[in-house]
Parts: C-alpha cells; structure tokens; sequence
C-alpha cells in the first residue's frame, strides 16, 4: 500500500478533535485535554483507546502547529510532494503532555497526591473469615476471634531501623517519588511514580532493627470482639478500621481488618433472603385430620405450625414473621413449611389389616374422574 493510500484512510484531523475548521488555539487545547483525559490508555477502559490515544496526538500535534495546520488546511493528508509533514507520527514532537492535561491527571493516575506532594502510605488491609450458626444472623450475637496480627516493632517504633535512625533517599531526595519521562508517540509524557529504591518512603534504614529484621514489624496474638449484624448474608464483610497491617517503616496510617462471615448450614432449616424454608414430614392421619405440630425455635421460642384438615402433601404453610431479620427495612421474614407424606417402610400385620379395611372408603371410586379433578383443581389455582 502506497503513502497515499494509507492517508486516503485516516479521518480529518478537525473531526478527530471535534471542532471546526476555523477553531482557535484555545479551542484546539480544549478538545485535546478534554479527550485525551477520556482515551489515555493507562486511565480508559474503552477498547481502542491506544489507537484513538495516537490519532489524537497525532492531530493535535499538527493543528497546533500553525505552519503545518496551514500545510494541512491546503492540502489535507495528500500533497503533491508526499508526506507534507516530514515523518509526522514517528516521535519527532517534544510536547510535554503534562503542561496540557495537568499534573494530577499524572499523579493521581500513579498514585501520588498532587505535584511535588509525596503520598502517605497506608498499611495493607488483611481478610479472615469466621463461621457463625445460623441462629447468629437472627439474634445478633457477640463473637469474638483470636488472631495473631502484625504491629509496628516497639523496639524501632516501626521504623525497621534501630534507635529508629533514618537517612534520607539520595535517588528521590526524601521525596520518596521521582518524576519518569517516557515518550509516548509524539509526545514526551512525564509521570511521577514511586521510588524503587526506598519503596516511596523517602528514607533508608542503615542500621536494620535486629527484633524485626528491619521489617518494622512484630506478630502478636489480639482477641478482636464483633457483633454479627440482623440478617447478615452469608459473605457479609466486617471492617475494624486500624486493625490491618502497620505502615511500612512506621510512615502512615494502618490498613483495616475485615471478617467475612461464612454462615454454617442448620439441620433443617434452608435459607432464602430473609424467609427460611424446611419441609415437614407427617403420616396420612395427620394430613386428613389435621393437627399442630410444635417445635423448638432458634429465637428460643415455640415455633407451633397448623397442619388444616384435608391437606395434601407438596402444599406449603406459611407461619409469618418467624424467619430472619430483614436487611432493609424492619420486621422479619416468614417460615415457609413444606408438607411431605411420610411413607413408614415396614407396617405391622395389624397395621396392614386396619388400612385393607379403609381402602375402600379412602380410595376414590373411579380413578378417571379422579384425575379429571384433579387437573381442574390445579389449572383453577394457577
């Protein structure tokens, strides 16, 4: 493919920008910051960003050249002469790209907090998790964990340097950041990153702290007392504030501690959002007579569960307000009761003479008609 063909494809620099032809300097600076802001590839999460990052370089570079913007406005991509613009897109612009997007659009993206400011560092968070009955989520219990966490050394304060002695970094100058030039396409973009040498604190120990190793750091044994919230979900995270890993070297605020529950399974009862569901096994007599059936409840209360006459098994019954707390909002879910006919495996002699005599009156008289009913009866509920 010829130079002008592979120029025939690329879009008006106007259009790139989104500004008109007779846009001014200031206008062209605008719609550079505003879309390079929105397509740097180390901030955009748009698919093409890369490619849009160098089409935007490359038209500004060229807009806000007056002499090559004249070139550009005669002839467009093609010249009669070639490539008007001399190698355009090979490097050969020195446009600090800071200047034009600001110096927290950098900082920020690399962690600092602002020109020539070195961040505080902060302490890594640590995750454990903790199993806790079910019953636990519905009377919002008091628990407690015993834990062996890490804390700054006493013997350097956390510094990792004994008698807590420090030199500044000479690669950073204490400031415990540097400033990196990298040429990005035409532009030579500048970034301040962390300090690889001192690990962004701006200091080195010279004297490692013998208790720790110079790692600042101790491990000792903590009891941490939580209490579970109302209806907490099985995953649900617990945040101590403070009680995470120390800063490094002392420098900063510690990171925080979080507990995420792991809810254990209860012998019968199934969870869904704040309702819990168990099934209920009962013979014939009590599905045709009906009856109360009661049973200990984990709020330390009878749970009682009317059984109607006539009931059939695979129907439910709802006992309201004795399930879990809800989350959002107030009160409490429901029980749901599955009913299940309870099929003995063994029957006694006398048993089985007794039901060869009811047979006759329990069962229906013309099978047929008793499933014409039947399906009447389900496709009426439905």
């Amino acid at each position: 493919m010829g130079w002008g063909e592979a120029m025939a494809d690329k879009r008006d620099y106007y259009d790139v920008l989104g500004v008109e032809r007779s846009a001014s300097e200031s206008d062209l600076k605008n719609a550079f910051r505003r879309l390079a802001r929105k397509y740097h590839p180390d901030r955009s999460t748009e698919e093409d960003a890369e490619d849009r990052f160098k089409e935007l370089q490359e038209a500004y570079a060229v807009l806000s050249d007056q002499q090559k913007r004249a070139q550009y406005d005669r002839f467009g991509h093609d010249s009669p002469q070639g490539n008007p613009f001399g190698g355009f897109g090979g490097g050969g612009f020195n446009i600090n790209l800071e200047d034009l997007l600001g110096g927290d659009f950098f900082s920020n993206m690399f962690g600092g907090g602002g020109r020539g400011r070195r961040r505080e560092r902060r302490g890594s968070d640590i995750l454990i998790r903790h199993s806790i009955d079910l019953k636990d989520v519905l009377n919002q219990s008091e628990k407690e964990v015993v834990i062996d966490l890490p804390e700054a050394c006493g013997s350097c304060d956390g510094t990792g340097a004994m008698d807590g002695e420090m030199s500044s970094c000479q690669r950073c100058g204490g400031q415990g950041q540097v400033r990196v030039r990298q040429q990005v396409g035409p532009f030579i973009q500048q970034s301040v990153q962390p300090c690889d040498e001192c690990s962004g604190r701006g200091n080195i120990s010279d004297n490692p702290c013998g208790d720790c190793s110079g790692s600042g750091q101790d491990m000792k044994s903590k009891t941490l007392r939580f209490s579970v919230p109302l209806g907490a979900e099985d995953g649900t995270r617990l945040r101590m504030r403070g009680n995470g890993e120390p800063a490094p070297h002392g420098q900063g605020q510690p990171g925080d501690l979080f507990i995420e529950l792991e809810i254990e399974q209860h012998p019968w009862f199934e969870r869904s959002g704040s309702d819990l569901i168990m099934s209920l096994p009962l013979g014939y007599t009590d599905m045709v007579s009906g009856t109360t059936v009661s049973i200990d409840h984990m709020d330390g209360k009878t749970l009682d569960i009317k059984i109607p006459a006539m009931s059939n098994s695979g129907e439910t019954i709802t006992v309201s307000k004795r399930g879990l707390p809800r989350q959002r909002g107030s009160g409490r879910g429901d029980v749901i009761v599955l009913l299940k006919l309870h099929m003995p495996k063994k029957l006694p002699k006398a048993t089985k003479k007794a039901l060869a005599a009811l047979k006759e009156s329990l069962s229906p008289k013309d099978v047929t008609q008793s499933i014409l009913d039947d399906a009447i009866d389900r496709r009426t509920r439905s």
